[in-house]
């Protein structure tokens, strides 16, 4: 009897690594000394799918359904899913002293969104020292804060905890309502977010930022996010507190200005894939909440902890319109040209991922008794991998819990992955005359 090897590209293997990972993850978060209560096992695949995708929805409390063995698992799960699961099997290799070949190479490009083969494994390095670095200092500022509160134990390991859950932009907190017990807290505010800011940037940023120390020596790609999560960040952050100020379910209800401003400063950071909350999200205008729409699903960078279509992608498609516009042939951003590949690239992640977001959209309204607005803030809080919630996580029909698994998923490894993984590319052998068709 013959068997046949299936050979997979990049984008299929990836796929199968981070399924099974998520498989294995479900199956630890069943195991009797794992949890407090019954865990259903499409509850703990819900979990670990939203560990492992580096979301943040819960559909049972994280603190009180698993125990410390669990919790540790689920911390475990969005460490491999932040840094990237090929990245620490790139590190096994090169810790078992093997040589890392093309095909390993290529594994980690896609799974770091690289445009090229050089210089990987010098990033992936990089990531594990810098990564492991800021998760142990912001731990030791998180611990001056709740050691005093909480004792040495729960102290230090609270701090441990949500210093993973924010430098790769998860979400998962171990209280129930989040943040939200210390809104105004100046420290847990500077550092949690400096967490997600810093891990949602993205990796080759932050290594062009250790290079080249110069802004102007920075690559384009680097240039443009720095410049861009400034402004959005800071922009986000008037506009929610100029429209919540009076809402007495948000900010009218908290007493001093600086409390004001520093809730309005976490809920504008946090919409890019980070998933804490300090406000209540279902009590913000509908304003706000279509403003926290958008930057959820523009989310973070590229080669980062965060999901979403990715700022660069916004900007390259937000900067071709204009050109277009303009009457002009090349789009052109700090004086450089964007190729038509990197355009049609920006284009295609964003109609897939629409795509799979109106489909969700569409199944959860019939199987969810849930208002419009709720439904479409779950579908693309998880496609970004964000992990808000105006309340419906906890309440999802069992279809319901399927469609958003799958969503995470999508989101996590990005939409041209899955069409990478199915479509088999051909050159074409012929090139057919021009004609024009009526648009617009």
């Amino acid at each position: 009897m013959k068997y046949r090897i299936i050979k997979l590209n990049p984008s299929q293997l990836l796929i199968v690594v981070f399924t099974v990972c998520i498989l294995v993850g479900t199956l630890m978060l069943k195991l009797p000394f794992s949890t407090t209560e019954s865990v259903s096992w499409i509850d703990a695949l819900f979990t670990a799918t939203s560990a492992m995708t580096v979301t943040g929805l819960v559909v049972v409390d994280t603190e009180t359904a698993y125990t410390l063995f669990g919790e540790i698992v689920i911390a475990s799960l969005i460490q491999m899913g932040g840094l990237g699961i090929m990245s620490f099997a790139v590190l096994i290799y090169m810790m078992l002293g093997k040589k890392i070949g093309i095909k390993e190479r290529l594994l980690v490009q896609q799974a770091l969104n690289q445009t090229s083969l050089g210089g990987v494994i010098q990033l992936v390095k990089n990531l594990f020292i810098f990564s492991i670095t800021i998760e142990l200092i912001a731990m030791l500022f998180l611990s001056i804060r709740w050691v005093p509160e909480m004792g040495w134990g729960k102290g230090l390991y609270y701090s441990f905890f949500h210093s993973i859950s924010a430098f790769n932009n998860a979400g998962f907190a171990l209280w129930s309502d989040s943040l939200m017990g210390y809104v105004g807290d100046p420290v847990i505010n500077i550092v949690i977010t400096f967490l997600f800011i810093i891990g949602g940037i993205g990796f080759t940023v932050l290594s062009d930022l250790w290079h080249k120390k110069e802004f102007k020596k920075m690559s384009l790609h680097s240039k443009m996010m720095i410049v861009g999560t400034f402004v959005i960040n800071i922009v986000a952050m008037f506009i929610i507190f100029s429209l919540e100020y009076n809402n007495p379910n948000t900010l009218g209800s908290l007493n001093s200005l600086g409390d004001k401003v520093w809730a309005s400063y976490f809920q504008a950071v946090t919409p890019r894939t980070a998933g804490f909350n300090s406000l209540d999200i279902a009590g913000l205008h509908d304003a706000t909440i279509f403003l926290m729409l958008l930057l959820m699903f523009i989310g973070a960078g590229s080669a980062s902890t965060g999901g979403g279509i990715k700022l660069t992608t916004f900007l390259v498609i937000l900067f071709s319109v204009l050109t277009f516009l303009k009457g002009k042939e090349h789009t052109v951003l700090g004086k450089r040209s964007i190729s038509l590949t990197v355009v049609l690239r920006s284009l295609a992640i964003s109609t897939i991922g629409l795509f799979f977001i109106c489909a969700a959209i569409f199944i959860l309204n019939i199987t969810e008794d849930a208002p419009f607005i709720m439904v479409v803030f779950e579908v693309i809080s998880a496609f970004g991998t964000v992990g808000l919630s105006m309340g419906l996580t906890g309440s999802l029909t069992f279809i319901g819990k399927v469609v958003v698994v799958f969503i995470m998923f999508i989101g996590k490894l990005g939409p041209l992955t899955l069409a990478f993984s199915l479509a088999h590319p051909e050159k074409a052998k012929i090139k057919y005359p021009n004609e024009d068709i009526l648009t617009g």
